[in-house]
Parts: structure tokens; C-alpha cells; sequence
């Protein structure tokens, strides 16, 4: 068919995606591929009595149309939860979104003209990169190191440069694990405010911290108004729930529901009452701990095989929290070519080079390990050990 697709279509594509979803579909290989939480944490009886009551209940209110911004009683929950991490934030600076990816796609929406700038963490989040892409925009690389994002990096880049929205992924970051320091997070508030470019803080992972002490979010520190602050249940419930949101001033919150009504309408509302109803009558923090308690054991699993079978040759991060480790190999070997190889040993990861803006990383690889036993993960280091020491000689 010779259809006339629009501009950015060409930008949506991205193969990196399409082939970690085709190997996490695979039960014959052990997969360090995908960004998925393990499904041993899901709480299936607990979401399963909260959906049950919610029909029984509420039943016409909930399988009815509600509002684009979101059911209230859940808006107040977050809003409740971000108040404890220091943020100013009651109900009406809350809008409920389908996982928080709506939250970025609906930010270019309301920002982004084609060839707009935006400043990213390089690497990043490779679907972030999807989303920008589609919306056409120019991206400005800016450096991550142990650290997180090079702030004085960024405040040289806005010297002169206006991007039209600083995105972050700060506290275990993906792909690389990397914290931002509380020095660099005053920071980039600061600057943000004194520039007038909003920043986009993405947080899927911060709950998930196995060591170390809380770093309290961007949007807390003095400029944070101008901050959109997106969070998801994907990483604490379950990612097939697909209800995330977004906190910012009520401006901001009043266009994306405008723009989220152009998108979907609205949430499903089912979802948001039942998740409500499970948030209310069972004890998160708990399971939070309980999930942090497994991916902790996940995480040192992960670090002790790849001392044990890993070439000293390479190195790799070790993260505090969330789900990934960043392993970087000499700067000859390219992962791209490696994982084919991988996958003929029945193991896979993601090649580097897809979370660059840049054409770098081509010596890099993610590894997640949250979505394997530390069986299953001792089994699949040794067998990527061994293929890398046959290409290191």
C-alpha cells in the first residue's frame, strides 16, 4: 500500500523495542532483556477481592464514564503519598493517567512543536527517545555519569539553547541505575525555574531502594513548581493495571486533561476504583517491602555471578535500587552483533546503543534483574560470561 504516513511516523518506529519484545515472549531463553517486574510479586488475590467489590458495590458508577483528570479518592491518595516525599501537592494536582509513558506522550501534545528542542539524560529511557522522536522533536544530549545527569552540563547547554522540557529519569535511572545527588537535583530545580523550562521528572523506580538513604524528588526543592513529576503502580502493583499520573500546578493538570480527552477520554475507571479499594484496605508499604526484600536478593544474585563469570575486562554499575545493572565492555566489542550470538546460548539483554541520542554506547549492555530467580540468573551469567570471554580472547 502506498500510504502518505505523516512525518512522525518515522520516529515511532524503534527496532531496539520491537526485538526486547519479541525475546521476552521466548520461554526458551533466559531473558535479562526486558524492563518487566516479576510477576511472583503481583498481589493476585488481593487485586482480584478489590475488583470483585467494586462491582458488587459500586458497579454502574464504576463501569460508567468518569472524568479525564481522574477518580478523586485515588488523585487524593497520591497526592497524600507525594506530600510525605516533601512535594505540595493536594488532588486537584493530579491527573491519573494509562501508565505513566501517557505522561510524556501527552507532555509533547502540550509542548513540543516538530523541531522543537528537548534535553534528555544520554543514555536514557529508549521509549522516552520513542516518544520524542514521534513528536518530531531535536534532542539534546546531556551527559549521565554515577551521579545522574550532568547538571552543569545542562545550565552550559541553556545558556544557549531553549529546550521546550528537561526530561529525567533521577533515582535508578534506566538503563543505568544511576541516583542524581540531592547537589544536582537542587540544582536542576533551580535552573528550570530561572530558564522557565518545565522539567519532566519521570520516577517509576524510586520505591524500589535496596540500599542507601532516600533522595527526596526534584520537584521538592524551591523552582519545583516547575516540575511535572509522573509515578506509576506498575513497579509496586502491576504494569497490566496501566494507571500512572502526573503532579504539577493546576494549569498544567487542567491541559493535559484536555489533551488526555482528545487521546482516550479517560482511565478506566473500573481499574482506578478497584485499585483504590486495594491501596485502601491492604498495606503497600508492606508489599513494597516484601518486593524490595526479593529484588535485593535479585540484584546481589546478579552482581556475585557476573564476578564470578564476567571477564575483568568489563565493568558495571551497582545500583541502589530499581532494576537494572549498566555493563560496559571494551571499546572494540559491540553488543548489537554480541546479542545475536546471545540468544544462540539461549541468553538475552539489551544492546546499549538504542539508549544513546548520539550513536554512542556501542560497547554497552542492560542487564534487569528483576524478572529472574537468582537460579535462573547464575545460569544465564555464566553463559554470557563465557561468550564474552571467547570474544575477548
Amino acid at each position: 500500500m502506498n500510504i502518505k504516513w505523516a512525518d512522525g511516523v518515522s520516529g515511532m518506529n524503534n527496532p531496539a523495542v520491537n526485538n526486547v519484545l519479541k525475546i521476552i515472549q521466548r520461554n526458551d531463553i533466559i531473558s535479562f532483556a526486558g524492563g518487566l517486574p516479576s510477576a511472583r510479586s503481583f498481589p493476585i488475590k488481593e487485586l482480584a477481592a478489590a475488583f470483585q467489590s467494586t462491582l458488587l458495590e459500586e458497579g454502574a458508577a464504576a463501569l460508567q464514564y468518569g472524568v479525564a483528570d481522574g477518580y478523586e479518592p485515588l488523585r487524593s491518595w497520591i497526592a497524600a503519598r507525594l506530600q510525605k516525599q516533601g512535594i505540595n501537592c493536594k488532588s486537584g494536582n493530579v491527573i491519573i493517567t494509562n501508565g505513566s509513558q501517557q505522561v510524556l506522550d501527552l507532555a509533547c501534545r502540550l509542548l513540543v512543536n516538530p523541531g522543537d528542542a528537548i534535553a534528555v539524560e544520554n543514555p536514557t529511557y529508549l521509549a522516552a527517545i520513542q516518544v520524542f522522536k514521534g513528536a518530531q522533536a531535536r534532542l539534546l544530549p546531556i551527559p549521565v555519569d554515577e551521579h545522574g545527569m550532568d547538571v552543569d552540563e545542562l545550565a552550559r547547554v541553556l545558556e544557549y539553547e531553549r529546550p521546550k522540557f528537561i526530561y529525567v529519569n533521577p533515582t535508578f535511572q534506566n538503563p543505568t541505575g544511576a541516583t542524581m545527588s540531592i547537589q544536582r537535583r537542587e540544582q536542576l530545580a533551580r535552573l528550570g525555574a530561572h530558564y522557565q523550562v518545565p522539567i519532566v521528572e519521570d520516577n517509576p523506580y524510586g520505591e524500589l531502594r535496596y540500599d542507601g538513604t532516600p533522595v527526596p524528588p526534584i520537584k521538592s526543592f524551591p523552582g519545583g513548581e516547575w516540575v511535572l513529576y509522573a509515578g506509576t503502580i506498575s513497579k509496586i502493583v502491576a504494569p497490566g493495571l496501566r494507571i500512572g499520573w502526573m503532579a504539577a500546578e493546576e494549569e498544567f493538570v487542567a491541559k493535559m486533561a484536555s489533551a488526555k480527552q482528545l487521546s482516550d477520554v479517560l482511565t478506566n475507571s473500573l481499574t482506578q476504583r478497584a485499585l483504590y479499594r486495594y491501596l485502601s484496605n491492604n498495606d503497600i508499604d508492606g508489599h513494597i517491602t516484601t518486593i524490595v526484600a526479593q529484588y535485593k536478593e535479585q540484584r546481589n544474585s546478579m552482581l556475585e555471578a557476573m564476578q564470578i563469570f564476567f571477564p575483568a575486562e568489563v565493568t558495571w554499575t551497582v545500583p541502589e535500587g530499581g532494576m537494572f545493572i549498566w555493563a560496559t565492555l571494551p571499546e572494540h566489542m559491540d553488543t548489537t552483533k554480541l546479542l545475536t550470538e546471545a540468544i544462540k546460548e539461549k541468553v538475552a539483554f539489551v544492546p546499549g546503543a538504542p539508549f544513546y541520542t548520539d550513536s554512542q554506547g556501542q560497547n554497552t549492555m542492560r542487564l534487569n534483574f528483576s524478572n529472574s530467580t537468582p537460579e535462573s540468573i547464575y545460569t544465564g551469567m555464566e553463559r554470557l560470561g563465557k561468550l564474552l570471554k571467547v570474544h575477548l580472547g
